[in-house]
């Protein structure tokens, strides 16, 4: 299949929802450990909360993503060599911490598997960093490289 010269609509809306959801998740997780020890200690579980409404959110908006990617496709990076495969590669472990980071909070709260906690929290941050540097890098390449690579995102093909 040749890939599409930009995103549609939903893979827009997608796109920022989850970047909504993972933003929401992040301001909120301090709330949830402080939520989560109360019902411990009071023998009930911590769901849900808005933290634990934002991870699932994000989750199954990936999924539709990916979904809709392996379908409809998605334009290939506009940059060549190592951009290139930066590009590739940052955009793999995006998908793999948006996905991870919320099936470990499953995982930690609602399973059980309390001891993955302290993992689950280094994933978000990390979740936050490469995002941070993701949306970093798309205004490098729009106000820096005036390279149109920002406004696939903006502008439905």
């Amino acid at each position: 299949m040749a890939a599409p010269a930009g995103y549609s609509r939903v893979q827009i809306a997608l796109h920022w929802l989850t970047a909504v959801g993972v933003l929401v998740a992040w301001f909120t997780h301090d709330a949830m450990e402080d939520i989560a020890k109360a019902a411990w200690e009071a023998g009930q579980e911590p769901f849900p909360t808005v933290h634990s409404v934002a991870g699932i959110s994000v989750f199954f908006l990936v999924v539709i993503r990916l979904v809709l990617r392996a379908r409809r496709g998605a334009p290939d990076p506009e940059a060549e060599g190592a951009m290139r495969t930066a590009a590739i590669w940052g955009h793999r472990a995006l998908y793999l911490l948006l996905l991870g980071v919320p099936l470990g909070g499953f995982l930690t709260w609602i399973v059980g598997f309390h001891d993955l906690g302290e993992v689950h929290g280094l994933a978000g941050q990390a979740l936050l960093l490469l995002a941070l540097g993701h949306a970093v890098v798309a205004l490098w390449h729009h106000y820096g490289l005036k390279d149109g690579t920002l406004r696939r995102m903006m502008r439905p093909e």
